[in-house]
């Protein structure tokens, strides 16, 4: 039975979808330079066109009243993880404004209210518990003698896929991943991706859902545990199937429209990449050590991609320092150091870095809980922010 705050809920839903896509054309339309998105936008994939049209903003200061609006009608939500996450999406598309606008909001600010994370870098000491962790995988595994860093690399190193082999072993694994996420999350139907090879981009791997392709970056050298965790996190279970099981229920009407939200820059983001870093865990597919040791150094280098930022905006850091930590702390490839200080230096795209560490660590603490048919649920039927998702879930 439809209750009269599920219409409301569904119509603040539908609106705040409305103005967020409003809000994405506005800034596509007139934001040029160093703060702008370039061809990303607020929303870089929305597939409810035909559910949802995006509202006709015609400045900053009509968004602004738009969210002003809309924030006086949320207070009569009563449901506590719901209104948690309206409220908090309000604040992040008003961050955004603010920024489109030519504002300055400093990197805390910007933690807080636009990608709704704790600001602050990860503690030392948490650092040096995943070097633990990964000391002691690379330990079974027989890597034994020389420096962490150093055993690292010699792992990785003699399991680099050759560029001419990737495209095999990329069908494969997106065929397991596929099988074990229809069973197990989603069912995805006939969809699937295709490999798009290139190089000179800002990432490691990408879902370009629209085009059908999964960006892999030849730059960045790929074991096949590393390849495994970028299909998962790309495709099955991660973006691809979050965005057509979003689109479902939005269709049907089983859930408010805003779910079609799951691809925003905002504080929905954690949560997605929550999704996608706990993506091999979610369909159960760990087969061995090679791939924990892979997840162990994914969640190192989410952490101190997140301090790399935090120190560029907040401690005075030169690119030279952050790329010279990420490679010896994190223990990354130059390459991949360099791409992710890039990121790090937006103005806007800068402190989503964050959303890697605090989205896994929600997620994977949520799947660790034991209540797998509620995460699943509201993982892939609704869009949250971490603390919406915690207060759900917990």
């Amino acid at each position: 039975m439809t209750t009269d705050e599920d219409a409301l809920d569904f119509e603040l839903g539908r609106e705040l979808t409305a103005m967020t896509l409003g809000i994405d054309a506005l800034e596509r339309s007139i934001s040029k330079g160093e703060g702008a998105l370039d061809t990303e936008g607020l929303v870089p994939i929305y597939l409810g066109k035909d559910i949802v049209p995006g509202a006709t903003l015609a400045s900053w200061q009509s968004a602004h009243h738009a969210l002003d609006s809309l924030e006086a009608r949320i207070a009569d939500i009563s449901r506590a993880a719901r209104k948690t996450f309206l409220f908090g999406m309000v604040r992040s598309l008003r961050a955004a404004v603010r920024l489109f606008s030519g504002e300055q909001l400093s990197f805390q600010e910007k933690l807080t209210d636009l990608v709704g994370v704790p600001a602050e870098p990860v503690p030392d000491a948490t650092i040096a518990a995943l070097h633990d962790e990964l000391d002691a995988l690379l330990v079974r595994l027989g890597y034994t003698t020389g420096t962490l860093g150093e055993r690292v690399r010699t792992w990785q190193t003699g399991r680099y896929l050759e560029p001419e082999a990737i495209p095999a072993v990329f069908e494969e694994l997106m065929a397991e991943a596929q099988r074990r996420t229809d069973a197990m999350i989603w069912p995805t139907g006939d969809y699937t991706m295709r490999l798009n090879a290139v190089r000179n981009v800002p990432y490691a791997g990408r879902c370009s859902f629209e085009d059908g392709n999964m960006d892999i970056n030849l730059d960045v050298r790929v074991t096949r545990a590393a390849l495994k965790h970028l299909v998962a996190h790309e495709v099955f279970p991660g973006h691809s199937t979050q965005l057509l099981s979003t689109r479902a229920v939005a269709e049907r009407g089983e859930s408010p429209p805003d779910a079609l939200l799951c691809t925003a820059n905002a504080v929905t983001g954690a949560v997605q990449e929550g999704i996608g870093d706990q993506g091999i865990d979610l369909i159960d597919w760990v087969e061995d050590d090679n791939d924990a040791a892979q997840i162990g150094v994914r969640r190192l280098q989410t952490a101190v991609g997140t301090n790399a930022a935090w120190h560029l905006h907040v401690s005075g850091w030169t690119k030279a320092q952050s790329i010279a930590y990420l490679c010896d702390v994190g223990f990354a490839q130059e390459s991949w150091s360099t791409v992710r200080t890039g990121m790090a230096l937006h103005p806007f795209r800068g402190p989503f870095l964050a959303s890697y560490w605090f989205g896994n660590e929600t997620v994977k603490s949520l799947r660790e809980a034991g209540k797998p048919e509620l995460l699943r649920d509201q993982l892939y039927r609704h869009v949250h922010s971490i603390e919406s998702l915690r207060t759900t879930v917990a």
